[in-house]
């Protein structure tokens, strides 16, 4: 049931493709799809090498310096403010002198309220750091930077564990000067 003209008998003139060119057809969709697994395969495969490899010149993927990357995770956390007050407690000594290092040690330093917290071993050097606090603000915030400590709290000594028991007098404060 062909039509008269057309060779083949496709309705409306136009000629179907013969074996040759059906096999041209389906070669090329499979090479196309060949093309697109291989592709495929090949980013899984370095996906798993590693990721893509880097050319000749700098790249974001290179590797860094250990000093280079923790700066940056300082910077992308907002760590800088502490981490610089973690390196004050380190060099108290060089801050405020050997004299007061051997008496009296940051204890910890909150930052949102920008308060270094210091531990005294006697009230008497308590009482001395009091008076040298608004010196050592100055000084810390010379070197991190303005703003960093607005205040510096002084603690007298810990007192020892509080006993209760029969002998104990309730509501004593325990012993007197020294240790508050």
């Amino acid at each position: 049931m062909s039509e008269p003209g057309t060779p083949g008998g496709a309705p409306g003139g136009a000629p179907q493709p013969s074996g040759v060119d059906l096999a041209r057809v389906a070669l090329r969709a499979a090479r196309d799809a060949a093309r697109a697994r291989g592709d495929a395969a090949q980013q899984r495969k370095q996906t798993r090498r590693g990721g893509l490899r880097s050319g000749a010149g700098a790249d974001r993927r290179d590797p860094m310096a250990l000093g280079a990357a923790i700066n940056r995770l300082l910077t992308e956390r907002g760590w800088e403010a502490p981490a610089a007050v973690g390196g004050v407690m380190g060099r108290w000594p060089e801050i405020v002198g050997e004299d007061v290092a051997n008496h009296c040690a940051p204890e910890r330093y909150d930052e949102d309220e920008r308060v270094l917290v210091v531990r005294c071993d006697s009230s008497a050097w308590a009482t001395n750091l009091r008076l040298l606090a608004p010196t050592l603000v100055a000084r810390l915030n010379q070197d991190l930077g303005h703003g960093t400590v607005k205040q510096i709290k002084v603690q007298g000594p810990g007192g020892p564990a509080r006993r209760y028991g029969p002998l104990r007098a309730p509501g004593s404060t325990g012993p007197g000067d020294t240790y508050g």
